[in-house]
């Protein structure tokens, strides 16, 4: 007998395998003993009541040998010989648009301004120990992109393009846990990506695609409305019979570039504030209502929403047992992040915290930057943390009461931020589009999860790359940009995604798209 089971038992009976299986016999009426395998397909907690629970998919055999696991297999011919498709960026948009394209026979030259991960962890590391930033290798640029070395949460609620199920066995093939599989919200931990980006680069090479480190690009080859390729920082120019666009959303080089081109651009609302940071215990009191039982169960989590003023402010990234980072990309700019191992054993958890920005609200901007006028308002914000901070690469923080008094703080709690923090009163500087509705939002929160509110929790500036505040407008059907032929914007960057997982669909789905298209193109030059 091979059977689908539901069950919803305790964190402790679910965290004991011998516990579990007499939970599964008891349900089915059979023994213990007549159960050759016991698979979770799918694990949820269920914090809602006082008393917690733990809610399990399993698949169960009986009376009959163990069924072997045939984990999926994706084929990768040689495309060494094939017709070149330029991807620019090597983020999850562009490695999962150049696996895709190479399952569809064209050979994908990847294009990465920063370093390969091993070379950029030494960039990062040297961000934490000396203040110093390289623009083109840091959190946000390299191989993987932002997200492997700022979480790897894999968790997304959008399912509009695609089953995400694909993208999960990928990254499962490249070396990511069993976990991915089954747990509701997926994480693989920043620890564990590097890795992982490497195998996807292993896997690209090996079937004949190529993958250029150190290369910007910084030009587009056009002719008769038909993007022929693009020119590099060294002044090469690569030919393609078509180009993706994955360049993710701190790339604002690349918003200028187009914007120079005089290609259609959208400005787009998106979201700037915090990061705010607790104790990873008082999280889980909170969230886990200090039961007994929350000892067998992962540091918790909350996700919060409210409306000011007419705006979102919302919980954005929320890193239980991480750390917060230094996401700046550009000398005298001052941006935060967040991050969790993949064991979340920080003593710390932190969040964005932050307000949505609309098209209304950035008037000032308008007039001068036209669609680019987020990317301006983001990159004033950035300027005040780093005028408001203590120099380098610390970053302006407060305490939450403090916030909500209007005072400034006389010290500041111990935090993961490994730069520094430096004392800023943030409810004097932050803009009155964030502040104000930022009060309003935690005094909500704390009607909502008791506790939230508190001397031991600290605001850090700026959490302003939330998303991409503007978008490259493409075609719903062919998605190629609305007015280039042969461009596909794509990804986070492109503003079609928000995350590892919906960027990585976003590459395939562009990558698919090239695969019906390209036959109509013309031969290149």
């Amino acid at each position: 007998m091979q059977t689908h089971l539901d069950l919803a038992l305790s964190p402790s009976d679910a965290a004991d395998s011998a516990r579990l299986t007499d939970h599964a016999a008891r349900a089915l009426g059979v023994t213990p003993e007549r159960i050759t395998e016991l698979r979770v397909l799918r694990r949820s907690v269920d914090a809602r009541r006082r008393h917690l629970l733990v809610n399990l998919r399993l698949q169960v055999v009986a009376d009959e040998p163990v069924p072997s696991f045939e984990p999926a297999r994706f084929d990768y011919p040689d495309v060494s010989k094939r017709d070149p498709v330029l991807v620019v960026g090597a983020g999850p948009a562009g490695l999962f648009a150049a696996l895709r394209l190479i399952e569809r026979g064209f050979k994908p030259i990847v294009l990465e301004r920063g370093k390969e991960v091993g070379e950029r962890k030494r960039d990062i590391a040297l961000i934490h120990r000396e203040h110093t930033l390289d623009p083109e290798s840091n959190y946000c640029f390299g191989e993987g992109g932002a997200g492997t070395f700022s979480d790897g949460k894999l968790y997304t609620r959008s399912k509009k393009r695609g089953d995400n199920s694909r993208a999960l066995e990928r990254l499962h093939a490249h070396g990511a846990a069993d976990s991915i599989l089954y747990e509701a919200h997926p994480h693989i931990g920043s620890d564990r990506l590097p890795a992982i980006v490497a195998s996807l680069r292993r896997t690209i090479r090996q079937a004949g695609g190529d993958i250029l480190f150190s290369t910007r690009a910084n030009g587009l080859v056009i002719r008769n409305r038909r993007i022929l390729g693009v020119t590099t920082q060294r002044g090469d120019t690569l030919d393609g019979r078509a180009v993706i666009l994955a360049t993710g959303h701190s790339a604002r080089d690349i918003y200028e570039l187009l914007y120079r081109e005089k290609l259609e651009l959208e400005a787009k609302s998106f979201a700037m504030g915090v990061r705010i940071e607790h104790p990873q215990v008082l999280i889980n009191e909170i969230q886990y209502h200090r039961d007994p039982q929350m000892a067998f169960l992962p540091p918790a989590t909350y996700s919060l929403v409210y409306q000011a003023a007419g705006r979102g402010v919302y919980s954005f990234c929320m890193c239980p047992g991480g750390f917060i980072v230094p996401a700046a990309t550009a000398l005298n700019e001052v941006v935060v992040n967040g991050m969790s191992p993949s064991l979340r054993n920080s003593p710390f958890a932190n969040a964005g915290l932050v307000v949505e920005i609309r098209a209304e609200d950035l008037a000032s901007f308008v007039t001068q930057h036209g669609p680019l006028a987020g990317l301006r308002c983001q990159q004033a914000l950035e300027r005040e943390a780093f005028n408001h901070a203590g120099g380098g690469q610390t970053a302006p923080a407060q305490r939450v009461t403090d916030f909500l008094e209007g005072r400034a703080s006389q010290d500041l709690p111990e935090s993961s931020f490994i730069p520094g923090l430096y004392a800023s009163n943030l409810a004097a500087w932050l803009p009155r589009a964030i502040g104000p509705r930022l009060c309003e939002g935690l005094k909500a929160f704390e009607g909502k999860m008791r506790g939230f509110v508190t001397r031991e929790a600290v605001l850090v500036g700026v959490e302003s790359r939330t998303s991409a505040p503007v978008r490259i407008p493409r075609d719903r059907e062919t998605l190629q940009h609305v007015t280039l032929q042969g461009l596909y914007p794509c990804g986070e960057g492109a503003g079609y995604a928000g995350g590892i997982l919906s960027s990585a669909i976003d590459g395939e789905n562009c990558a698919e798209a090239v695969a019906r298209t390209i036959g109509t193109f013309m031969p290149l030059r």
